[in-house]
């Protein structure tokens, strides 16, 4: 089991421009994407977005979305586990004065990379990026080609 430490970036040697995203829970993944959008045009070759505990299917559903926005892009994952103290303290009453109970909580947290320069494939938690679709390929329209489309003018009329 692998333990991240509060304020270390999981991905060593990275360049000194690259936009680190922390989401939360309560972020809200317009507001996330409109800040990488705005700086993505500008200098920003990278971005590293890092979730823990309840924020983990948020974090994943930006960097997709991103991805889809974006394409090209090269992406690092990373799963890790995180230590959290929580401070719980009771109310106060006239048999216990105030106390704090303090408890460890271990929660999964994951780090993704997204660079639009190529990285190491053979690094573990490496994605190539998707191939754009050949513009000349059309799906089949129907896997039954003797099947006949009903218009709602055309339906039968139950009595």
């Amino acid at each position: 089991m692998e333990y991240l430490s509060p304020s270390a970036c999981p991905f060593p040697g990275l360049a000194a421009n690259v936009l680190e995203m922390k989401v939360r829970e309560g972020s809200k993944i317009r507001n996330l994407l409109g800040f990488v959008m705005n700086w993505t045009g500008q200098s920003v070759r990278q971005v590293v977005f890092t979730g823990s505990g309840r924020g983990i299917t948020k974090t994943i559903s930006c960097v997709e979305i991103l991805k889809r926005k974006l394409g090209g892009l090269h992406q690092l994952s990373i799963l890790q586990y995180k230590t959290v103290n929580e401070v719980w303290e009771s109310l106060e009453t006239e048999a216990k004065p105030n106390s704090r109970v303090t408890v460890q909580k271990t929660v999964p947290a994951i780090s993704i990379l997204l660079s639009k320069d190529p990285l190491d494939p053979l690094e573990p938690g490496y994605q190539a990026p998707e191939t754009p679709p050949n513009p000349g390929y059309q799906p089949p329209h129907s896997s039954c080609p003797e099947a006949k489309r009903i218009c709602m003018k055309e339906r039968p009329q139950w009595k």
